[in-house]
């Protein structure tokens, strides 16, 4: 039995860099943030690193980790599945899947050019496209099929012999689009499962623009002056993997609160109870409302709850720095409504991400942690530059986790057999 129950708050892209729109703060910086500043009042703060310092991370890692995830296991976690299992598809062995971009796409001669990585951010209609895009036959006794997921998202499922996931993705990346659509190759050419994969992905690619060109959705789309989601764009193959958990590993009863696929598909791997409702969204004005709602019911039958907010990585990647300021301010809020008494509590999020240029990077995210009869620092307030002089210092998110668990009464003396839960290998 642990000692107190925890609840650990994972804001998406947290961290950020200076803007000039924001007088040369962050936009955690310069939101009104008094409850999350009286979290840090009470307990200690620091600066987390999501895996290795410096290192940007994608969601699925950085909140993986976060969530317990075995730091050596972290290279083994490929976007790919986790977004599967956050949609409910029920993979098999040696099946290859995908994460994947609806997208703008425009014939060059061979190439195809890319107007809009996402299409807009697609939201409504997925469910029709991708249903053109089932069972086709790629080759060498290849199939693939095309799941919807959350927004201009979508997973596809490569099913056949002998597949493997060592090839490169279709997808540039956000910043690198002028150079169109990529093709997939083996990352190493002697490997002939990958080539043989990579080729039915590239012949995916050329079927699935040549359909959502011509269909209707799309064309009504074009009438009404949107991008049409003509495209598919890939990256993050993987394969299903044995994921080890720290959590688990000491036999607490976890939840995961969230809106989001990547997020929810983390909690079935972990076999956390993962909760999601129909207002619980990706967006900014997701319902924090009935997300805190949530969080507080799951508390009453679990040692510890993860409640995942998406918010503030969408509006930094929109480049949306007041946006994002706005999203902290109200998610702050919501901390406000928080009970503090016997509950270990810890905010932080998953990565830093750049309002300036819409990505990824790693400087380390700030971290607070609060818990009954626990240590105090001097910092008063939660942002980047106040979280530099915390009491927690620089620290891993796995460090982080551990950090919570003991406040929470949850572990005890180091064993040999912790070690690989905790230390990377």
């Amino acid at each position: 039995m642990v000692r107190h129950k925890g609840l650990m708050i994972i804001l998406d892209g947290l961290g950020d860099h200076s803007c000039e729109e924001l007088q040369g703060q962050t936009p955690l910086e310069a939101a009104s943030t008094p409850n999350l500043d009286r979290l840090a009042h009470e307990g200690l703060t620091g600066l987390v690193d999501p895996l290795y310092a410096g290192v940007p991370v994608g969601t699925h890692t950085g909140t993986g980790v976060l969530l317990g995830l075995a730091p050596a296991d972290a290279a083994l976690l490929a976007r790919g599945p986790v977004e599967a299992a956050g949609i409910g598809v029920d993979l098999q062995r040696g099946e290859v899947v995908l994460r994947c971009n609806f997208a703008t796409l425009s014939e060059d001669g061979e190439c195809l050019r890319i107007l809009n990585r996402r299409a807009g951010r697609i939201s409504e209609g997925t469910i029709e496209l991708a249903e053109t895009l089932q069972n086709l036959p790629l080759g060498e006794g290849i199939t693939g099929d095309l799941y919807p997921a959350t927004q201009h998202r979508a997973v596809l499922r490569l099913r056949g012999a002998n597949l493997s996931d060592g090839f490169t993705d279709t997808d540039p990346g956000s910043g690198r689009e002028a150079g169109g659509v990529l093709l997939a190759q083996a990352r190493d050419g002697r490997d002939q499962s990958a080539v043989r994969t990579a080729e039915a992905v590239n012949c995916f690619i050329r079927e699935a623009y040549r359909r959502l060109s011509r269909h209707p959705l799309n064309l009504e789309r074009v009438e009404k002056g949107l991008l049409p989601a003509n495209g598919i764009l890939t990256r993050s193959a993987g394969e299903c993997a044995r994921l080890r958990n720290v959590v688990t590993h000491v036999g607490l009863k976890a939840a995961v609160v969230a809106g989001e696929h990547t997020v929810e598909g983390l909690g079935r791997l972990f076999g956390f109870q993962t909760i999601s409702e129909p207002g619980f969204t990706a967006l900014p004005h997701t319902d924090l409302e009935a997300k805190l709602a949530a969080t507080l019911k799951a508390l009453e039958s679990h040692d510890l709850v993860f409640l995942h907010i998406k918010g503030p990585d969408i509006s930094a990647h929109d480049r949306d720095p007041t946006g994002k300021m706005a999203c902290i301010e109200r998610i702050d809020q919501i901390v406000g409504r928080l009970p503090r008494s016997e509950l270990v509590i810890a905010v932080t999020g998953d990565h830093s991400t750049d309002c300036n240029f819409g990505r990824h990077c790693g400087d380390p995210v700030p971290g607070l942690l609060t818990s009954p009869n626990g240590r105090r620092d001097l910092t008063g307030v939660f942002g980047e530059s106040n979280c530099m002089a915390g009491g927690l210092g620089r620290l891993s998110a796995t460090s982080f986790l551990i950090s919570m668990l003991d406040a929470m009464g949850a572990i005890g003396n180091f064993r040999p057999a912790d070690r690989e839960f905790i230390l990377p290998s």
